[in-house]
């Protein structure tokens, strides 16, 4: 992505136009993402999927633990949301850990996987069993696409070795780690400090994970953002001559991987000259809110699980082009309820025996306490949800995950609880 924007800067001559444009590999994806997809409710906009990819092929054997690694991974999983009047942008980052309903995907050997709970980044790593990039990303596309309700319209996948070549062509890029950081893991040994660092430090520096803060996900998630914006802003303000520009791009182009309608410089170009006039003020790098699964299931250690209301309405704003500030996120995620502490009546409104269970199942396994399953006292139309006073965001957390489903107070709710009467226009599978 840092790429993208840098060429719109800098521009490209003919004479090495051939040269970076053979280097952009493709990959069709849209054979293998089935027909039930989100719609764009914005025309003119664009939700552009980049992977970095944590592939142990080739150049990038060296990193990690290759035993450790029998399929590609998704190292980094991001949104670019480019809106239709291009004055501002946001690069919304999902946490690695993020545990949620991966659905059934091709994985390129004749296979179709099951549906099943686990971290987002293993999409691509099951699309990927065979070693092939269109699986691996149609699969993450899916995913993301049946979680936030986004359309995807375009992927990026870049790998280790390109990240590397691109701080190097840029003599390197400052860092202020506030504790020392050693991690072999990583392949990392800093010292607390800002200091200028080559891109075999750097990619250390954006992957370490343990040791460093508590450890988590969502720290290097920030590091990333950080370090984005500054590769970003340096590469601008370097990148004036051709051989840098060259150097650079070349490292860039050459570990890319997109979908066709991206797959050259000149469509790359298009878009690198649509966010260029983009304000760095108006460039917004959002995580998506989420909190310890721990929370919710106390053995889990592991995971994450996304805070809702609020990551349902990061995902309704983008869908209409709407813009959101870190800022106002960030004033959104501090009031946090916990899904476990929802708890939920479900009463069947349709007349179809089994709807009232089948819900509740899918309630629990997004860590909401069901209290009551039963029949509603006359069929509906509508599914609705409705709850007592005091309980107006637990309710919120409930109708959030439901698709275009408002809760109300009302005077006749059970006390302690949010009633949700299920109407025949609740589809279970999108349940989230």
């Amino acid at each position: 992505m840092t790429a993208v924007v840098v060429l719109g800067v800098g521009g490209v001559g003919a004479w090495i136009y051939q040269d970076l444009n053979n280097n952009i590999d493709s990959a069709d994806v849209d054979d293998k993402l089935g027909a039930d997809r989100p719609e764009n409710l914005s025309p003119g906009s664009k939700n552009i999927l980049v992977v970095g990819s944590d592939s142990r092929e080739g150049a990038n054997a060296k990193y990690g633990n290759k035993k450790d690694l029998t399929t590609m991974q998704s190292d980094t999983l991001m949104v670019l949301h480019v809106p239709a009047d291009r004055k501002w942008a946001a690069v919304v980052s999902f946490p690695r850990d993020s545990y949620v309903e991966i659905p059934a995907c091709d994985m390129g050997n004749g296979k179709t996987s099951s549906p099943h709970k686990g971290k987002i980044n293993e999409a691509f790593a099951i699309g990927g069993t065979s070693g092939k990039v269109a699986e691996a990303a149609a699969c993450s596309i899916k995913t993301v696409e049946a979680h936030t309700g986004l359309r995807i319209d375009n992927f990026m996948s870049i790998d280790f070795s390109g990240f590397k070549g691109m701080v190097d062509a840029l003599d390197g890029i400052e860092v202020c780690p506030e504790q020392d950081i050693t991690s072999d893991k990583a392949r990392l040994e800093l010292k607390a400090g800002c200091q200028t660092v080559d891109g075999e430090t750097a990619l250390g520096y954006v992957r370490v994970r343990y040791g460093v803060g508590d450890g988590s996900d969502i720290g290097r998630i920030g590091r990333q953002q950080e370090f984005m914006n500054s590769l970003v802003k340096k590469a601008k303000s370097k990148l004036t001559s051709p051989d840098a520009l060259y150097g650079f791009l070349q490292a860039g182009t050459k570990s890319l991987t997109t979908d066709p309608d991206l797959a050259g410089i000149q469509p790359i170009y298009g878009l690198a000259n649509e966010l260029k006039g983009i304000p760095s003020d108006r460039l917004a790098f959002l995580t998506v809110p989420n909190y310890p699964r721990e929370a919710d299931v106390p053995t889990d250690l592991a995971n994450v699980v996304w805070q809702y209301p609020q990551a349902a309405n990061l995902f309704t704003s983008l869908a209409n082009d709407k813009e959101m500030t870190k800022a106002q996120l960030q004033a959104a995620v501090k009031d946090l309820v916990y899904a476990s502490s929802v708890r939920v009546r479900v009463l069947n409104g349709t007349g179809v025996a089994g709807r009232a269970a089948a819900v509740a199942e899918k309630l629990r396994a997004a860590g909401l306490t069901v209290t009551e399953t039963g029949n509603a006292p006359e069929t509906v139309t509508k599914t609705a949800v409705t709850y007592p006073a005091g309980l107006e965001k637990q309710a919120a957390v409930l109708s959030s995950r439901l698709p275009k489903v408002r809760s109300s107070a009302s005077a006749d709710a059970t006390a302690g609880a949010v009633t949700l009467v299920v109407g025949p226009d609740l589809d279970v599978d999108e349940l989230h």
